[in-house]
């Protein structure tokens, strides 16, 4: 019963062709969209943004149907045609082969950044702006880079803790200390 459930629903159906189909309406919708944005007065700038997006949804499930429906074709194969553990040859390439199959099954769902840095330049230059502008500028004020003073005074008033406006006082203090009474 499983076998035949997994067979003609399961792998077909679930994680082959429903994921393929939901993804490819999404990007017709995206595409006649478009399309209907030509007709309009809508600026080149706008249309141009449009495109980007409708190819990058195209990419991806161009993507998707490449990198899943391996893995997909597989599975059916192997519930339909089992292998018993006492063939231990046989048995570890099937996990071998299974292991790669869901392998670049698993990619799937990390290149779409890399697809959308290839396929628009509008994603490009929006990444370089959060990383270099927010995350970078974050990080640098959090690791204290932002007030970074490299004269020998100061650094050996931090390791004195000595305020600077008490530098005099304290200097006065330092030297009576030290110096033979």
């Amino acid at each position: 019963m499983y076998i035949r459930y997994a067979t003609y629903f399961t792998y077909p159906v679930l994680t082959g062709l429903l994921p393929i189909v939901i993804s490819l309406l999404c990007s017709l919708f995206a595409y006649q969209n478009v399309r209907r944005l030509v007709r309009r007065q809508i600026p080149v700038a706008r249309r141009r943004l449009d495109r980007q997006i409708t190819a990058m949804c195209f990419i991806r499930v161009l993507a998707f149907i490449c990198l899943a429906a391996p893995f997909c074709c597989y599975r059916m194969y192997a519930v339909n045609n089992p292998v018993s553990r006492s063939e231990s040859l046989e048995f570890a390439i099937r996990q071998l082969v299974q292991v790669i199959f869901a392998s670049i099954a698993s990619l799937n769902f990390g290149i779409s950044f890399y697809l959308f840095i290839i396929s628009s330049s509008r994603f490009r230059h929006q990444v370089k702006f959060v990383l270099v502008k927010k995350c970078w500028k974050r990080w640098t004020c959090s690791c204290g880079f932002g007030n970074i003073q490299s004269t020998a005074e100061n650094i050996k008033l931090n390791n004195l803790n000595i305020e600077p406006d008490n530098l005099n006082m304290e200097l006065e203090e330092i030297t009576n200390l030290t110096s033979p009474q």
